[in-house]
């Protein structure tokens, strides 16, 4: 693996020169996160993928659980795209059917570590991924809210049947992501998730 040290900075570069490229670093801890999880991740297994050392690494990111979260940032801007583009969607089943089959593209992409970051990294999780469990909680939940609102709104406008319980539909949805990340990240094949998706939504509530 050619290490980043040896990288220009081009962009990358912002006020003090560094010897290597924070934007790359930052992409390898991701894969390792994303493949290893937090737990299952060193810092020896980071260091390595980074092409630094353990000085540069706490210099530029700080410590693990500090260099995680940047990554997570950094996962969320680039990974989960199709979470934004679902929302903006004219119907509530095509908001589903995006971040459905956006999340199967991604879990399954070839070159790319199988799952989800956010399912992975913490399972399993021990006492040393307590705050970083807290923090994806808090994220799934900023997430699951703005989902919420946008089916309150599919309701109110008819396109949900009036009975329909959002906050389950909602939670029915997230288990059906979370249980795609699980199978893909233990060796599911594509056409397997596929079948999951579109069974889903064919079962989708409608008027």
């Amino acid at each position: 693996m050619e290490s980043v040290l040896t990288a220009s900075p081009g962009p990358c570069a912002k006020g003090r020169p560094r010897e290597f490229c924070t934007d790359t670093a930052l992409a390898a801890a991701l894969r390792v996160f994303w493949s290893k999880g937090y737990e299952g991740t060193s810092l020896a297994d980071l260091t390595e993928a980074m092409g630094i050392t353990r000085p540069s690494l706490y210099a530029a990111f700080g410590n693990k659980e500090a260099l995680f979260h940047k990554a997570l940032d950094l996962y969320e801007q680039e990974k989960l795209e199709y979470m934004r583009a679902a929302l903006e969607q004219p119907t509530a089943r095509g908001v589903a059917e995006t971040i459905l089959r956006g999340a199967l593209a991604m879990q399954t992409s070839p070159g790319e570590p199988k799952g989800c970051l956010g399912v992975i990294a913490t399972m399993p999780c021990g006492s040393e991924a307590d705050s970083v469990r807290g923090e994806m909680i808090a994220r799934r939940a900023s997430s699951q809210a703005a989902l919420v609102e946008r089916f309150e709104r599919a309701k109110a406008d008819g396109d949900l049947p009036a009975a329909v319980d959002i906050s389950g539909l909602t939670s029915y949805l997230y288990a059906l992501l979370q249980g795609m990340a699980v199978q893909a990240g233990s060796g599911a094949k594509r056409d397997e998730l596929e079948r999951m998706v579109d069974t889903s939504l064919a079962m989708w509530p409608s008027r």
